[in-house]
């Protein structure tokens, strides 16, 4: 097992110029949600160079795929799951898309270059021991879920673990329990008129997200410590003499359990309906992608967390709760799962800002990329060549999610 794992680093140093370019270009293109063709693309030519079976367009996403390959055996694995070839199946999952104004401010290049490479490493060093390794390309982490629509379409069917590494400012560490989330596009539709001569003959469709999020301000004394509920304005008016006959805002609920999350929500619409009423405005809704807390695999977290170390990453000892939501949370409701934050920039550097952009593409970023490759490939060789640690993760799973429900 030690010289397996030696073996995919070695792979990794050896093709460490492909992977960083590779980032590199992913970088210097950002595309948002569920438009990611170029960097979606980039990585699938990638993995299909180093001998992977890449499927385009995956759970009906065009910038989502599927790359796998079996080791010890011809891959007969069909899409979407089971797969078919002996021993275990565990998936790497990547992600590429950027953030608007800021780019790749959340290092999604690294995330998505890293899987590839970890997924290459595993196909060229585990040679003759049975086992399917898969890369999941995942769009839309920022905004649209594109992991949630892969789980609900059954591609993670037949996968015995899954894992990821996001970069981050400060230092590194297991994820654990995370905020679930959900989303809002709301909009008012009322009558243009004069302001200030004739403004009785107008409804006024900014008052109305105004009254909303007045009465949002007022329900945060209600709700537990855990909730978080904000969002913005994106279009409130064209001139300040004209009564704003549009409006539209962007909302966001978050908490530890979906469940609370779902409760909250409701509470948050009555509050746009409240706007709607008091003004006269017409109101739609539109609700995205509900994206659930993740679940902790202690198991997979002890052997990700043990191999950062022998990496010579310095971890926090305990997995940490993380104050933002991923759709990586509906990854761990189906699968083991583990998802990994190794440090690229110092905790003064701010996530989703440009300077954690510049940090995404600086040497710190570029080593944070192959320690990320390195970790996650030497993960799974435990997982494979190892068969009680992955029992164990999977008992913990069945364990875990039999307890949520009870």
């Amino acid at each position: 097992m030690e010289g397996l794992k030696a073996k995919v680093c070695a792979v990794i140093d050896d093709l460490a110029c492909e992977f960083i370019e590779t980032s590199h270009r992913i970088h210097e293109n950002p595309e948002l949600a569920f438009k990611e063709f170029k960097s979606a693309k980039m990585l699938e030519t990638l993995l299909a160079k180093h001998g992977m079976t890449v499927e385009s367009g995956i759970a009906g996403m065009p910038t989502a795929f599927k790359a796998w390959a079996a080791t010890g055996a011809p891959s007969t694995c069909g899409a979407p799951g089971p797969f078919a070839a002996p021993g275990p199946t565990i998936a790497i999952l990547g992600e590429y898309d950027a953030l608007p104004g800021v780019g790749h401010a959340c290092g999604h290049n690294i995330i998505g270059t890293s899987a590839a490479a970890a997924g290459i490493a595993l196909v060229k060093a585990l040679d003759g021991v049975p086992a399917t390794i898969a890369v999941f390309g995942c769009p839309a982490e920022e905004g649209g879920g594109g992991k949630i629509i892969m789980v609900r379409e059954g591609w993670f069917k037949g996968v015995d673990a899954a894992m990821m590494t996001h970069p981050l400012p400060g230092e590194s560490m297991i994820g654990g329990p995370n905020l679930a989330t959900t989303s809002f596009v709301v909009k008012y539709y009322g009558k243009a008129a004069h302001a200030a001569a004739s403004p009785h003959e107008g409804i006024n469709a900014l008052d109305a997200v105004m009254i909303a999020f007045t009465a949002i301000s007022y329900l945060r004394q209600q709700v537990t410590e855990d909730v978080r509920m904000h969002g913005f304005v994106a279009q409130g008016g064209e001139a300040s003499n004209i009564i704003p006959e549009y409006a539209e805002a962007r909302y966001l609920v978050r908490a530890e359990k979906r469940a609370m999350v779902d409760k909250i929500a409701e509470r948050v619409r009555r509050c746009f309906e409240a706007g709607a009423l008091a003004t006269g405005a017409r109101l739609e809704i539109t609700e995205g992608m509900r994206y659930s807390e993740r679940i902790v695999n202690h198991t997979l977290a002890d052997l990700l967390r043990d191999n950062m170390r022998a990496l010579g990453i310095q971890v926090k000892d305990e997995t940490e709760k993380v104050r933002g939501s991923t759709d990586f949370g509906e990854v761990s409701q189906v699968v083991p799962a583990v998802n990994a934050y190794l440090s690229i920039a110092p905790e003064t550097v701010a996530s989703h800002s440009r300077e954690m952009a510049e940090a995404s593409k600086s040497p710190a970023g570029d080593k944070g990329l192959l320690d990320a490759a390195k970790a996650m490939a030497m993960t799974a060789v435990d997982l494979i060549c190892t068969p009680d640690l992955l029992r164990k993760a999977q008992d913990e799973f069945e364990s875990t999610m039999s307890h949520r429900k009870s």
